[in-house]
C-alpha cells in the first residue's frame, strides 16, 4: 500500500474516532475509566474531555512521527525497500490505538461485560505478528526495527538479528492471542514475558554476532 493511501486511511480512522466521541459526549460520565489493573479492574479515571479526545490526539501524534521520521532518516533508501510492510504496520497500530479507545468508550457507557485484557490481547497479538513479518523484510535504518549499536554498524548483523527477531515476535504474538483467552494475570504473563525475554535476547544476540564478525 502506498504512503499516500496509508495517510488517507489512517486520517479517516482518526476523524471517525473524534466524531464518535463527540456524538457520544452527552451519554458519557464526567469521569471516564482510563486504566485497568492486571485483574481487569478499573484503577484509574480521567475527565471526560481527555477520555474522549486524548487517545485520538496521541494517535495523531504517532501518525505524524511515523510519516515524518522515515523521510529524515539518512538511510531512507533502505526504508523504501520495505515501505509497504511499514505502511501496513502504521494502519494496524492506528487501528489498535483506536480499538482501545473504542473499548474505553464502551466501558464508560456501561457495557462492562467483557474483560479488558481478553478484548485487547488478541489484537495486540496480531500487531506483534505483523511486526514480526515487517522485521523480516526490514533493512538497516535509524528509526524502524531492532536498533542496537551492533545492528546499526553492520548490514549482516542487522539482517541476521531481524530474521530471528521476526520469528520471536510472531511467537510473542501467538502467546498474546492465547493470553486473551485467559485474561488477568495469566494474560499479563503470556504477553510480557515472551516479549521482554525476546527483546533482551535479541540485544545480546546482535552483540554476539557483531563480535564474531569483527573477529573474523
Amino acid at each position: 500500500m502506498s504512503t499516500k493511501n496509508t495517510s488517507l486511511i489512517t486520517l479517516v480512522m482518526i476523524a471517525l474516532a473524534l466524531l464518535a466521541g463527540a456524538a457520544l459526549w452527552n451519554k458519557l460520565p464526567d469521569q471516564m475509566a482510563s486504566h485497568w489493573n492486571i485483574n481487569d479492574e478499573v484503577d484509574g479515571t480521567m475527565p471526560k474531555f481527555w477520555g474522549v479526545y486524548l487517545m485520538p490526539l496521541i494517535t495523531m501524534g504517532m501518525l505524524v512521527l511515523f510519516l515524518v521520521l522515515p523521510n529524515i532518516d539518512p538511510l531512507k533508501a533502505n526504508i523504501a525497500q520495505f515501505r509497504e510492510s511499514f505502511n501496513l504496520f502504521i494502519i494496524l497500530i492506528v487501528a489498535f490505538m483506536l480499538y482501545i479507545h473504542g473499548l474505553t468508550l464502551a466501558w464508560s457507557l456501561g457495557y462492562q461485560s467483557f474483560k479488558m485484557s481478553s478484548a485487547m490481547l488478541p489484537f495486540m497479538g496480531v500487531l506483534f505478528i505483523a511486526i514480526g513479518f515487517m522485521l523480516r523484510k526490514s533493512k538497516r535504518n535509524f528509526f524502524i526495527g531492532i536498533r542496537t549499536p551492533w545492528t546499526l554498524s553492520s548490514d549482516s548483523v542487522w539482517d541476521k538479528t531481524h530474521q530471528l527477531g521476526s520469528i520471536l515476535f510472531v511467537m510473542s504474538g501467538a502467546f498474546a492471542i492465547i493470553g486473551g483467552v485467559f485474561g488477568g494475570m495469566i494474560a499479563f504473563l503470556l504477553m510480557f514475558v515472551p516479549l521482554i525475554g525476546s527483546s533482551l535476547f535479541l540485544v545480546v544476540y546482535s552483540y554476539v554476532l557483531y563480535r564474531a564478525e569483527t573477529k573474523a
